[in-house]
C-alpha cells in the first residue's frame, strides 16, 4: 500500500518511537501515584516530554504543557475553559469539527468566510470584533486544502484587541515552526499522531503564562487528595486521571527524531512531494484541485475531484486497484466544503509524509490520469 493519508494519521513512525512504547510498557508505572522506581520512571519521562514540547513550541513554562488524548480533547478543554456565558468568539470557515462543535455548543460565534480557494480575508477578523468578544479560535492549516493561515498576523490582531488566541495546530505541529511568544498564541492545541510522528492517543495543549482555564474534567490526580475541587496549579488543573504514559514515551522519542532530522528538512521534503503531485495532476482533463497553490508555504495536502465521480468511489478505486490509501468525503470540515462547493461530492485528499517517495507520488499521478480517462 502506498500510504497517502498522513493528514489523518502518520502510518510510518520512526523505529525509535516503536521501541520507546514497547520499553515503556515493560518498565513504567503510574506517574505521580507512588515513589517506587517504576512510578518515578513514568514521572521522569512525562516531565522530560513536557520540556521538549515547551522548547519546540516556545511555551514559556513546561508545567503549562498539558497532555490529552488528541487535539479534539485539547480544543474542548481550551474552549470550555476560556469562554463563559455571554462571551463572543471569532473563528473561520476553515475549521475542523474539533473546533466547530465546541463553538456551536457555546453558541455565540461568528466566522471569517473562506473564498473559493479556501483563503480568508484577514481584515474580517477585526470587522467581526464586538464589545463582548473574548477570543479568536482558528486552525493553523486547513486539513482539507492545506492552506496555511498567517497565525502571527491573527495573533497580533487578537492581542491588539485584548482577546485570547487559541490555535489548532493539528496539521502543523512537527512540520511547521510554531513560536507561541512571537505568534501571540495563548493556547496551542496539538495532536501527537500526525506530523509529530507519535502514537495515537497522545496530544495536548500549551498554555501561555497568565492564561487561566477552568478544568474541563476533574478527578484523580495523585496529589492533594483531600481537596474537594481540582487542584489549581498547572498541569494538574487540567490533567485528571492516569496519563497515557506509554504513548507519551513514544511521543518523546518522536520529538528526539524530529530534532535530529530537523523540522525544516522534514517540511521541505513533504512540500516538495506535495508540489510534485499537484503539478502532475493539475493539468489532467477532468481533475479539479482545491486550495491556494500560488505559494509553496503550504501543508503537504492536495485535495481533488475527478469529473463528477463521488470522492468515495474514486478513493475506493485507488485503494483496491492501485494500492493507494487516500481520504475521501467531508474531512470533518463542513463549512469549508460549502465554501468550495463540494458538499455533495466531497473531495479526495492526498497527504504526504517525508517517509513517502517521489516514485510513490508518480504512481499516484499515473493512477489519477487513468481514473480521469
Amino acid at each position: 500500500m502506498i500510504y497517502l493519508d498522513n493528514a489523518a494519521t502518520t502510518l510510518h513512525k520512526p523505529e525509535c518511537v516503536i521501541q520507546a512504547v514497547v520499553q515503556a510498557m515493560q518498565s513504567m508505572g503510574n506517574s505521580g501515584r507512588s515513589a517506587h522506581e517504576e512510578a518515578l520512571t513514568a514521572s521522569r519521562v512525562i516531565f522530560d516530554t513536557r520540556e521538549k514540547l515547551a522548547r519546540l513550541f516556545r511555551c514559556a513554562r513546561p508545567d503549562h504543557v498539558i497532555f490529552t488524548a488528541n487535539s479534539t480533547e485539547a480544543l474542548n478543554i481550551a474552549i470550555a475553559g476560556a469562554l463563559s456565558e455571554g462571551d463572543h468568539v471569532i473563528s473561520t470557515d476553515c475549521e475542523h469539527n474539533s473546533v466547530l462543535r465546541p463553538l456551536y455548543r457555546h453558541g455565540n460565534v461568528d466566522f471569517v468566510p473562506a473564498g473559493k480557494d479556501g483563503t480568508v480575508n484577514y481584515n474580517s477578523f477585526t470587522e467581526l470584533i464586538k464589545s463582548n468578544t473574548r477570543a479568536i479560535v482558528c486552525t493553523h492549516a486547513s486539513n482539507l486544502t492545506g492552506n496555511v493561515l498567517d497565525i502571527a498576523r491573527i495573533g497580533q490582531i487578537a492581542h491588539a484587541n485584548g482577546l485570547l488566541f487559541i490555535v489548532d495546530a493539528s496539521q502543523t505541529a512537527g512540520v511547521f515552526p510554531v513560536d507561541m511568544e512571537r505568534m501571540h498564541i495563548d493556547v496551542l492545541c496539538f495532536t501527537g499522531h500526525k506530523s509529530l510522528l507519535g502514537p495515537q492517543g497522545t496530544g495536548g495543549l500549551c498554555v501561555a503564562e497568565g492564561v487561566e482555564l477552568r478544568p474541563w474534567k476533574v478527578g484523580g490526580t495523585g496529589v492533594q487528595t483531600y481537596l474537594e475541587h481540582q487542584p489549581e496549579q498547572y498541569p494538574t488543573r487540567l490533567e485528571a486521571g492516569t496519563l497515557n504514559g506509554h504513548g507519551i514515551a513514544g511521543l518523546s522519542a518522536a520529538l528526539d527524531y524530529i530534532a535530529e532530522v530537523g523540522i525544516d528538512s522534514i517540511r521541505q521534503q513533504e512540500q516538495m512531494l506535495a508540489r510534485r503531485f499537484y503539478e502532475g495532476v493539475a493539468g489532467i482533463d477532468g481533475v479539479t484541485v482545491y486550495g491556494d497553490f500560488s505559494t509553496t508555504d503550504r501543508a503537504p495536502i492536495v485535495s481533488l475531484n475527478v469529473l463528477d465521480y463521488d470522492s468515495s468511489e474514486v478513493s475506493d478505486v485507488l485503494a483496491q486497484e492501485y494500492g493507494i490509501a487516500t481520504r475521501p468525503g467531508a474531512h470533518c470540515a463542513p463549512r469549508l466544503h460549502r465554501a468550495l462547493g463540494t458538499v455533495e461530492q466531497g473531495a479526495v485528499r492526498f497527504s504526504f509524509s517525508h517517509f513517502n517517495t517521489e516514485s510513490e507520488v508518480d504512481t499516484a499521478i499515473a493512477a489519477i490520469r487513468e481514473v480521469a480517462k
